[in-house]
């Protein structure tokens, strides 16, 4: 690294967060501080204020970077345009894969909560909507016919099982019903659902 005259504004801030991914990996998002940060990669933490508002700023960009990661594995995973059911599947797989490679790092998207009276950033919540875009993309593929509203609800029903099972998973609870694998879980979530969807719309009583 650099003597601290040499870093840029950007410099310092990509520096400093690529600090907070190393320690949030070591230590979980518990372990952060801007202390830490600051001490590692050799500045004051004065010199993080002048970059990010609080430590709640730091780790809301922090975790837009590990969207941005995460939603470049899942564009991977479908890359090819492979059918609509083996997309799903490779996006899940990619999901878990993501998960258990980056369990920390992972869990500090859901894991951080802002302050009350803060809102979301705009951009956090356009990251997390693409993802689900993906999903939805190949749930109308799967299946034209049926109105977008059916798919979108779908998107976010089926990423909430993935997600559920990768929590479950992440905290051996699975053991306790069976212990099946993750992927076992999910696979079965997924063959049941996709299934399910796949057939003709049924009238809702009046």
């Amino acid at each position: 690294m650099g003597r601290r005259n040499e870093h840029t504004r950007e410099e310092l801030r990509q520096i400093a967060l690529e600090a907070a991914e190393e320690l949030v990996a070591e230590q979980g998002l518990s372990g952060l501080s801007t202390r830490k940060v600051a001490a590692r990669i050799g500045y004051t933490v004065g010199s993080l204020y002048m970059i990010f508002r609080n430590l709640d700023d730091l780790i809301a960009q922090m975790n837009e970077r590990t969207l941005d990661a995460l939603h470049a594995r899942l564009v991977a995973a479908v890359a090819g345009q492979p059918p609509p059911v083996v997309a799903i599947r490779a996006l899940a797989q990619g999901y878990i894969a993501f998960a258990l490679n980056e369990p920390h790092r992972w869990l500090a998207i859901y894991q951080h909560r802002l302050p009350e009276g803060e809102t979301v950033p705009d951009s956090f919540s356009e990251k997390v909507a693409r993802m689900f875009a993906l999903v939805q993309q190949q749930l109308m593929l799967l299946c034209p016919q049926r109105p977008p509203d059916d798919s979108i609800l779908a998107s976010r029903a089926l990423w909430s099982g993935i997600h559920g099972i990768c929590i479950l998973g992440l905290g051996q609870k699975l053991e306790a019903v069976g212990g099946h694998s993750i992927e076992e879980v999910a696979g079965s979530l997924l063959d049941h659902y996709l299934t399910g969807f796949a057939l003709p719309r049924q009238p809702t009583s009046s």
